[in-house]
């Protein structure tokens, strides 16, 4: 398998759970002004959105989405237990998580990516962002990870996008839980095997 990937951009969700689950996979830098790989490819020939995450299966088939990307990832290794049972409703409830993070929080930080935002377009993403991380907490103060005591695909996801923050100076701190959850996954090897990867930290 070969993973599609812009630096510290939501693939690193994928990344992690690739270094989670203890799969093989080779890397493949995206710079996606360009939409050129590192080694010279046009990545909307493998891509046609043109966006990372891509995961390149061995067949040569194309999988995109990180909510589908990282269950099919947790779904190759059973056993690293980052996704429960298909049909399970702690699955659906996996599902519901990525699918909060993907078009509530992920999409809550595009005005913040796009230098062209008015300033009130972006003070409003940043007060919907922080009604989000208020229920993300409400779940974080009572358990390690979304999913209770079990670390799961979604909290790579989740660990990833919050780290935007940082980039964009949003102060986590009146989420303490948040904040919490941060450094438990931070301390994961398998993050800081991608983080060292990607160029992310020394």
């Amino acid at each position: 398998m070969k993973l599609y990937y812009t630096p510290g951009a939501c693939s690193l969700a994928v990344h992690i759970a690739l270094r989670e689950a203890g799969l093989e996979f080779d890397l493949e830098k995206v710079d996606l002004a360009s939409k050129k790989t590192e080694t010279g490819d046009d990545f909307v020939t493998i891509n046609s959105k043109g966006y990372v995450p891509a995961l390149q299966m061995d067949s040569g088939e194309v999988l995109t989405e990180d909510q589908v990307i990282l269950q099919f990832v947790a779904d190759l290794n059973p056993t690293a237990c980052l996704a429960p049972p298909a049909g399970s409703l702690a699955r659906y409830r996996l599902m519901e998580w990525l699918a909060f993070i993907a078009t509530e929080v992920h999409k809550g930080f595009s005005p913040l990516w796009n230098p062209a935002s008015p300033e009130a377009a972006r003070q409003q993403a940043i007060t919907q962002l922080g009604r989000r991380f208020d229920f993300l907490s409400a779940t974080l103060a009572k358990q390690p990870w979304l999913l209770g005591d079990s670390y799961s695909v979604a909290d790579a996801y989740l660990f990833t996008v919050l780290g935007w923050a940082d980039y964009h100076k949003l102060d986590l701190s009146p989420w303490p839980a948040l904040v919490d959850f941060r450094g438990r996954g931070a301390a994961r090897p398998a993050v800081q095997q991608a983080l060292k990867a990607e160029g992310l930290i020394a």
